[in-house]
């Protein structure tokens, strides 16, 4: 039976957002989270860009350890041979990336006003396929293939262009709705037709122009699933991502499980574990520096909040009366230390040994005495690249990772 996944792409295409931005450490952050729930996978980032090697080789080093539970990551390249071969020399202990995201754009409108006379239809395959090449050369184990803008490229040269990319070695083709214009029942008969003609899963890459980022990513699956393959779906957390975002990611579990029925009839195929989903939003929004609105899905102020007298009558009675899915499966609202009101001693970048050690203490997180000075230099390092307070779990994991995460500084902490 086909199953449904999820693929975050919060630290490529979230982080791209204008008018915010994350540091290395809250990239890193992510990925925590995105385990602790159970995705699949997650779109690390660039690899080939000089300012993200040290942080996909912390990122490698710290899923080799443990940190990220069984999430896989994955790097995003263009689908440029030049830079394949530069992602595929970054590696940690040995060992490099293992999953990618090749991209390119296929529609008429991008060759003619993107590429003008650079590229055309069979250079944009050629090129696709060299990276392609270079990617399974490097020892990949699963490669998609990206065609951006594919909701205005014709169905004749989609399938053309998803055809190569399998032939290639591709083991997925993402369709991307780059500028949010498309619509479920369309998106759902695209991917039906492609999947069917292509026999590999067609990723969603949907973005919320029109609104409709959740709503054509759940379409665009059971389209996937229509055709008997295996659904791959891109989200952000809390819908973040360029212009008006991308699909939210705890929307499109909860629309899968509670609209659709997805979870009985079908199988999603993440072990995902929601007692997660309100710490990781809230601790995005907060790194972010995006509030959530209150009516945002499951985790918003308001999300379970009952005032007007029918409706709280029928809430105080049964909680089913007016609430389609329990609070409690979402886990708790976050208590951190740093927000703690009245008299408090808080450790961060300008902070010294004893406030950094009654905190932890204070926390429950044992430091083993060997590694104080490298998991306090790291607490400070943090801090300022942050520049917020760090969270109860962002001290945990400092704690629990201090020689993993040095890597994030080079020649900062003495550590190779």
């Amino acid at each position: 039976m086909p199953s449904i996944h999820f693929l975050d792409v919060t630290n490529r295409d979230g982080v791209q957002t204008a008018r915010t931005g994350l540091s290395k450490f809250g990239k890193v952050m992510v990925n925590f989270y995105l385990g602790r729930l159970g995705v699949a996978q997650s779109e690390i980032g660039f690899p080939f860009l000089f300012h993200e090697v040290p942080y996909v080789r912390a990122c490698l080093a710290l899923a080799e350890a443990g940190a990220f539970g069984e999430l896989r990551l994955s790097g995003w390249c263009r689908a440029v041979a030049a830079d394949v071969e530069a992602a595929v020399a970054v590696q940690a202990g040995g060992v490099g990336l293992r999953h990618y995201n090749l991209s390119i754009s296929t529609s008429d409108q991008m060759i003619a006003h993107k590429f003008r006379g650079k590229l055309d239809r069979a250079a944009i395959i050629g090129e696709m396929t060299a990276a392609v090449a270079v990617a399974r050369a490097g020892g990949a184990s699963t490669i998609g293939v990206n065609a951006e803008d594919g909701s205005r490229t014709d169905e004749g040269y989609l399938t053309e262009f998803a055809l190569a990319a399998r032939d290639a070695g591709a083991t997925r083709v993402r369709y991307c709705d780059t500028i949010g214009g498309d619509s479920p029942g369309r998106i759902r008969e695209r991917f039906a037709k492609l999947a069917a003609a292509v026999g590999i899963p067609v990723e969603t890459h949907c973005h919320n122009d029109l609104g409709m980022a959740v709503a054509n990513s759940v379409s665009g699956a059971l389209g996937d699933l229509d055709a008997g393959q295996d659904a791959w779906v891109n989200t952000c957390v809390n819908g973040i991502g360029e212009r008006a975002g991308n699909a939210d990611l705890l929307s499109c579990i909860l629309a899968f499980q509670h609209g659709f029925g997805v979870a009985d009839a079908m199988s999603i195929g993440d072990p995902l574990d929601l007692s997660w989903a309100r710490r990781f939003a809230l601790w995005a929004a907060y790194a972010f520096g995006q509030s959530l609105p209150p009516a945002w899905p499951g985790v918003g102020r308001n999300a379970f909040a009952h005032e007007s007298g029918i409706h709280a009558d029928g809430a105080l009675k049964d909680r089913g009366n007016y609430e389609l899915y329990d609070d409690a499966t979402l886990g708790p609202f976050p208590a951190d230390w740093y927000a703690r009101e009245g008299r408090v001693v808080l450790t961060g970048e300008y902070g010294g040994k004893a406030g950094f050690r009654h905190v932890m203490d204070s926390l429950g997180v044992s430091v083993a005495a060997d590694a104080e000075d490298l998991v306090f230099s790291l607490v400070q390092l943090c801090a300022s690249a942050t520049g917020k307070p760090l969270t109860d779990d962002e001290l945990r994991l400092i704690a629990r990772y201090p020689r993993e995460l040095a890597l994030l500084f080079p020649g900062q902490l003495g550590v190779a």
